[in-house]
């Protein structure tokens, strides 16, 4: 039994849900396909497929082995591309996932050009603010903030951006300017609290450090939503200097207390844990580096 040609069929019997269909896809007749699910099940001893009149649909072990056997095949397609020094002619498909903000202001715009340079490649892009499972979600590499909660993960630090407290003109008219961090206390902020815990607002100056505990009407669980409010003139937050680059360079916001630094943040990909990385996760990261860098610079 050719493991893999069984796992390229079997992930497309999955993918088209028929046996019909997925040997006109891979070109060969139904009694074929058939026959290799046959085989890998009884080398495996488990039911891979559910038999019914709406179709065929995979058992639990099926859906499992199928997003490993997907895995394998994306990995050794990967190998034989970097073989035959053929890296920069990435195919296939990438799943990248990354926070709704982040991605739509800085990742999204660009992706044409990434594109462009490899036209045989794919992209699905999952925006999400919560740290998803990657391998349950086929994620190919995740672009996440701040400190990793597992020091276990395969990652790599992309760049770093400094955090501030902002709040637009026109609620600072109305409001008044905060001048040091225990004045916060008398001003609604908009909380970003995700996690649904005290929100304290830490800082440094020289050897002084202070924590201020913030309160506000409005907590909200994803940044776009800190984004939104603060341009909506409805309080003051802290957000990295990514959330709201062009703003800051238009006075379209302020920079609050700046005599006063807060913690930066860093931006991480992600890889699968257990799995090789592949070219095509590598170098998308390697892509959003450079994004960085010329943001940085300009």
């Amino acid at each position: 039994m050719d493991r893999f040609a069984v796992m390229e069929t079997f992930i497309c019997v999955v993918e088209t849900g028929s046996f019909s269909a997925a040997a006109r896809r891979l070109n060969v007749g139904q009694p074929a396909v058939s026959k290799s699910i046959a085989q890998l099940e009884d080398h495996l001893g488990v039911r891979l497929l559910l038999r019914s009149t709406r179709g065929l649909t995979p058992t639990e072990a099926g859906q499992h082995y199928y997003e490993r056997a997907k895995l394998s095949i994306e990995e050794a397609n990967g190998a034989e591309l970097v073989a035959r020094g053929a890296g920069k002619g990435l195919s296939g498909k990438l799943r990248i996932c990354g926070a709704v903000t982040f991605a739509r202001l800085h990742v999204v715009p660009q992706l044409k050009t990434f594109l462009e340079a490899h036209p045989d490649l794919n992209i699905d892009i999952v925006l999400d603010d919560r740290q998803i499972d990657l391998l349950e979600h086929g994620i190919d590499v995740a672009l996440r903030m701040g400190t990793l909660a597992d020091s276990n993960m395969t990652a790599r630090r992309l760049a770093q951006s400094q955090r501030f407290v902002l709040a637009t003109p026109a609620y600072l008219k109305m409001h008044g300017e905060p001048k040091t961090p225990a004045d916060l206390a008398q001003h609604q902020a908009i909380v970003y609290n995700p996690g649904n815990s005290q929100a304290a607002w830490n800082f440094r100056r020289g050897e002084t450090e202070v924590s201020v505990a913030v309160s506000g009407r409005l907590q909200v669980t994803a940044a776009e939503g800190v984004r939104a409010a603060v341009l909506a003139d409805m309080g003051i937050a802290i957000a990295s200097e990514w959330m709201f680059a062009e703003e800051i360079k238009k006075g379209a916001v302020k920079i609050l207390l700046a005599g006063w630094e807060l913690p930066v943040i860093d931006l991480w990909a992600v890889f699968p844990t257990g799995r090789m990385v592949s070219a095509k996760a590598r170098t998308f990261a390697d892509f959003v580096e450079a994004i960085l860098k010329d943001t940085a610079s300009t």
